[in-house]
């Protein structure tokens, strides 16, 4: 995420699987139970499950939630800088019950536990100093990839993940990012990336995510804020021409919404919601078409 995109107010090759299972441990805590619940709109009955994934540098906590019978496509699930909540849960659900097996981190487990069950009440302009730190921890050099490798073996190391299927990765706001990462750290494996209002997609470093494209295989969807686009009308056309020259499918959109349309408990800002249901609605149905037609 660029400076501009931490103040809201002020702007509207394969790493091989030689280690991966290594990095990888499922612990469901007593108490933490399994439950069959049904997704919102979907016709698969789905379970929940608490977990724990072993990385690199720590012991993730995460939700595992999955078809109740058959094994699937898994899917990682980037969240955004509020991270792992009942929201991003209940994406994963209505992802599950979609036919897929659906891992969403805390992306922020170096520092803390899931920090946030809500953030419609956060406040931009005084809250910022909150988020900060726990985007700064995945954020690191290299934090990204090393959870990508180990979150992806997780999945692979589950019954109910069709492993003969590519993985799909998506993520929003700082999760945009990461997907990109993913793709480009596991591209043998990585069959789809959805970025939606991306933050920090393209800057001017080296290790831009944008000048990742020739590393990856995966077909990308990018979905862009209008804000976003209004800051950096340049952006779209950098991803395009990387993209393009890297000769890696990808479609690039931009929205009328916000940036955070996607997310139900976006907090409103400047008086207005950032949470968009009718081009929530139309991502959504560019992410299901996207997983279709690259994870079958």
């Amino acid at each position: 995420m660029t400076e501009d995109q931490k103040n809201p107010q002020k702007n509207d090759a394969q790493t091989g699987d030689i280690a991966r299972r290594d990095f990888v441990a499922l612990s469901v805590t007593a108490g933490l139970a399994a439950g069959a619940v049904s997704a919102e709109g979907a016709g698969m009955e789905v379970v929940e499950t608490d977990v724990e994934v072993k990385t690199p540098d720590g012991t993730c906590d995460a939700a595992f939630i999955h078809p109740k019978n058959g094994s699937h496509p898994g899917v990682l699930i980037w969240p955004d800088a509020f991270g792992l909540r009942p929201s991003l849960r209940e994406m994963g659900k209505r992802l599950a019950a979609e036919g897929y097996s659906v891992l969403v981190p805390n992306p922020f487990y170096r520092v803390t536990k899931a920090p946030f069950t809500d953030a419609s009440n956060f406040n931009f302009a005084t809250d910022m100093g909150k988020i900060q730190p726990l985007m700064a921890s995945v954020n690191a050099p290299g934090a990204a990839e090393k959870d990508a490798i180990a979150y992806i073996a997780f999945l692979d190391a589950q019954k109910q993940v069709n492993k003969s299927k590519k993985i799909g990765t998506q993520g929003y706001c700082m999760g945009g990012p990461l997907v990109v990462k993913t793709a480009a750290a596991l591209p043998n494996r990585v069959g789809a990336g959805g970025s939606f209002h991306g933050g920090g997609l393209v800057t001017d470093k080296p290790d831009s995510p944008h000048l990742l494209a020739s590393k990856i295989k995966a077909k990308m969807y990018f979905g862009i804020a209008a804000n976003d686009d209004m800051r950096q009308p340049d952006a779209k056309d950098k991803i395009r021409e990387s993209f393009g020259a890297a000769k890696v499918t990808a479609e690039i959109e931009v929205y009328t919404s916000l940036h955070g349309w996607c997310i139900s408990d976006m907090p409103m800002q400047n008086g207005a919601p950032i949470y968009n249901k009718p081009d929530a609605e139309r991502a959504w149905g560019k992410l299901l078409a996207l997983y279709k037609s690259a994870l079958a």
